[in-house]
């Protein structure tokens, strides 16, 4: 073997194993790691023993300039290997076979030292992956965990959200319904607007029953509504029971088999009837039942506050006629009147008119106004018309009639005032004499229709608590003319100030035509059209017209 360069003919197996030795010798001089020999060798030693079932080889070892050692074994299967050598390449030398066979249990040793250790490195590497995996796997654990907490937290968040819109949704429609049911004080407008606020959203179809209703007797009506109407408690009628809070379960009713029923009685303390629902699906919501509950509570509030209103509007109005006089027919003069109620509140106020004979033959006309409504105020107007004529039959003027009523009133109903005018008319006479206590002018049209409001400075109303003496006017009211009395329902309106109103009467009364006077109660029709044509007054109105006559 040459420095750079050496071969060595492998025909036998011994020829293989020396050369091994040899190259064993070789790289273990030049300082090459046991672990690589081992390799080289052991990677030598398979391509040798293929080379002697091929027929044998050449093996070469080049040491090249820059420090690698090159392998080469020819044959028909070449092989080359290539490995850096930490030392110089020493001189020839060969190794017995012995000394070999150790140095090569030596390689093995470090080799399995080495995989000793790999081993070793490799346990507790996997001991660390399993620690890891173990860790991976309870992270893991726990992301799924809190996985499964957040979105039970999403879902229990959507159902309060769900329920929470339900609510609102629930809250809003009784708020929206109680204020329609309330805002009607006719009970047939309740009844009629009970199933179009529950149909169909909330029942399928809607029955009223009203206990004193005698058109519909029980034995016609559903088992649990007669239950419900007894008891005074919500009843549920159904195949299965409902389960609803604050209901009783029965058997399902014969008028609905196949539908839940629920009857709830309308009304709190006093039971005004029942109201019963067929449900509009399978079965009847739980919190939709809570409301309806409320829901027919506070609709039979507004039923017995309707039948209440219309006890005393009936009695108010009944008092209201019984008020209200007759117009004499007298030569000389006709008299025509209307009286409209309020088109709000209780129908009644304190608004009246007049007109009777005085013992000396001549007509006493009145138009007042007591202030307030109601019973107390139609009450007060009933006195001060009995003192009034009481006052007239003894001869008194109309100013001294006014001065009676204000004493009387300001003594007996301190905190109450009322307005009148008093006109007297005196058969063949073309003079009227006239007083007024606060009240709207009265406004004249002459026979060629001339119109003149009655402005002079009326007295204080009646009541104020001072003393007071009216003074009398006089106006000359030839035959043909007409002189209108009113109260200020009449021309005051809440958009316009009394001036306007009063202004407006006047040329309504200017422009009456031949065949409206001709016949009082048309003239009185002709100008009541002008003045309300926006239909809708606060106060009560009272009109008396009185036209003179030739005789």
């Amino acid at each position: 073997m040459t420095a750079a360069r050496d071969t060595w003919t492998i025909a036998s197996a011994a020829d293989a194993a020396r050369a091994r030795a040899r190259l064993a010798r070789l790289v273990a001089d030049a300082g090459v790691p046991a672990l690589d020999r081992a390799r080289l060798l052991s990677a030598l030693g398979v391509r040798l023993r293929r080379a002697l079932d091929a027929g044998g080889g050449e093996l070469t070892v080049t040491a090249g300039p820059d420090g690698r050692l090159g392998i080469a074994l020819g044959g028909p299967e070449p092989w080359r290997h290539t490995l850096d050598r930490p030392g110089p390449l020493p001189g020839p030398r060969d190794a017995p076979l012995a000394e070999a066979l150790l140095s090569a249990d030596e390689d093995a040793a470090a080799v399995l030292t080495s995989l000793a250790e790999t081993e070793e490195l490799l346990r507790l590497h996997r001991e660390e992956l399993h620690q890891t995996n173990q860790g991976v796997l309870a992270l893991h654990a726990e992301l799924e965990a809190a996985a499964l907490a957040q979105r039970d937290l999403l879902d229990a968040e959507r159902a309060a959200r769900a329920e929470a819109e339900n609510a609102r949704r629930l809250l809003t429609f009784l708020a929206n319904a109680s204020a329609v049911l309330h805002a009607s004080l006719d009970h047939e407008d309740i009844l009629r607007r009970l199933p179009e606020l529950l149909v169909p959203e909330y029942a399928r179809h809607v029955d009223v029953w009203l206990m004193d209703d005698e058109r519909t007797p029980p034995g016609e009506r559903a088992a649990a509504t007669v239950t419900a109407a007894r008891t005074g408690r919500p009843q549920h009628a159904g195949p299965r029971p409902g389960g609803l809070p604050g209901v009783a379960d029965l058997p399902a009713s014969a008028l609905s088999p196949d539908r839940p029923l629920l009857c709830l009685p309308l009304g709190g303390r006093t039971v005004q009837g029942v109201l019963t629902l067929a449900a509009p699906g399978e079965r009847f919501d739980p919190d939709t039942t809570v409301m309806l509950l409320e829901l027919a509570r506070r609709a039979g509030i507004a039923l017995e506050n309707a039948r209440q209103y219309e006890r005393h509007r009936d009695v108010a109005e009944a008092l209201q006629r019984a008020q209200l006089t007759e117009l004499p027919a007298v030569p000389g003069l006709d008299l025509a009147a209307r009286y409209l109620p309020a088109t709000h509140g209780l129908n009644i106020g304190g608004d009246w008119y007049d007109a009777f004979s005085q013992p000396d033959g001549s007509v006493l006309a009145v138009i007042g106004d007591v202030t307030g409504h109601g019973l107390r105020a139609a009450v007060i107007m009933g006195q001060l018309r009995t003192a009034l004529r009481a006052y007239a039959v003894e001869g008194n003027g109309p100013a001294r009639i006014l001065t009676l009523l204000h004493r009387m009133l300001r003594h007996q109903q301190p905190e109450l005032y009322a307005t009148c005018a008093i006109a007297r008319f005196t058969p063949g006479e073309p003079e009227v004499v006239w007083a007024s206590a606060g009240h709207p002018p009265a406004v004249a049209r002459g026979p060629r229709g001339e119109v003149r409001v009655l402005e002079a400075k009326p007295g204080i109303m009646l009541g104020v608590p001072l003393p007071y003496e009216y003074e009398e006017h006089t106006v000359e009211l030839p035959a043909g003319s007409v002189l209108a009395l009113y109260t200020d329902g009449l021309v005051e309106r809440r958009a316009a100030g009394i001036d306007v109103g009063i202004d407006r009467l006047a040329r309504a009364v200017q422009v009456l035509g031949a065949a409206e006077l001709a016949k009082l109660d048309a003239a009185a029709d002709a100008l009541l059209k002008p003045m309300l044509r926006d239909s809708e007054h606060d106060d009560d109105i009272c009109l008396l017209l009185c036209r003179t006559t030739s005789g």
